[in-house]
């Protein structure tokens, strides 16, 4: 089994959590990314929100929210990912950038439109009260 290790930004607002879908992808997913080197995972959570969302996470308000494992979309079968979820304050004005297209505010009732792992991380948001 292969394992796609990826730190991800929990952005809750009003009981919607931003996404965002990446150019020519059919899904949104949770801002985030895999590792560079040999990166901490809040400096990988701080690299890929600048990088993805053009802001920058306060370092000091991250918090550890929980880790969802499960196939791996648009790969082949036995190929999962593995997220560890952090939610944190930021500074700047959300924007898409890089290689995102764009941002949006979801709800339970998107989970059509993201992975199998953020099915997962919704499902929980949603049993815990933080996401409509």
């Amino acid at each position: 089994m292969k394992v796609i290790d990826k730190i991800a930004y929990l952005c809750l607002c009003d009981g919607k959590i931003l996404a965002a879908r990446s150019k020519g992808k059919d899904k949104y997913y949770l801002p985030g990314g895999k590792r560079e080197g040999n990166e901490t995972d809040l400096e990988t959570l701080v690299r890929e929100a600048k990088e993805e969302l053009s802001v920058d996470i306060i370092g000091s308000t991250a918090r550890f929210y929980g880790v969802f494992e499960a196939q791996a979309h648009g790969k082949e079968e036995g190929v999962v990912v593995k997220m560890t979820c952090y939610t944190a304050e930021y500074t700047g004005e959300l924007r898409a950038d890089s290689e995102i297209a764009e941002l949006a505010w979801l709800t339970s009732e998107d989970m059509e439109s993201v992975s199998p792992v953020n099915k997962l991380i919704f499902a929980d948001l949603k049993e815990k009260d933080l996401l409509l």
